[in-house]
């Protein structure tokens, strides 16, 4: 087996393992502690609002009673719809944020040329 040359232009494969291995471990960490985390996010003005888990769970949506309008469903419809959605762009972004710090260093810190 030929080993391949360390140092300038070389890399070191037992150094790139480890630091992938920690990556890893990292993430996995990461990715428990985001289902504990909880972001909130609401539509109408307040009046639907829903909780989402950092692991993109549907936790809990309470609507006003105001909101009820059964002469108009679709406009509770829409609250819902709108409240979800920014829940679920909230959590995405804690994610990506809690993340990205793990995986943004990957990279350079790997000694990979041109990554």
């Amino acid at each position: 087996m030929t080993r391949l040359p360390q140092g300038a232009g070389g890399f070191d494969m037992n150094s790139m393992m480890k630091q992938v291995q920690q990556m890893q471990a990292e993430m996995s960490d990461a990715q428990e502690k985001l289902k504990d985390e909880v972001v909130d996010a609401s539509a109408g003005g307040g009046m639907v609002k829903v909780k989402m888990s950092g692991d993109l769970r549907l936790l809990e949506i309470a609507i006003d009673p105001e909101a009820i309008d059964p002469e108009e469903p679709d406009l509770l419809q829409d609250m819902v719809l709108a409240a979800v959605n920014e829940g679920l762009r909230a959590a995405q972004e804690l994610a990506a944020s809690r993340m990205g710090g793990i995986a943004g260093g990957a990279g350079g810190g790997l000694g990979l040329p041109g990554l």
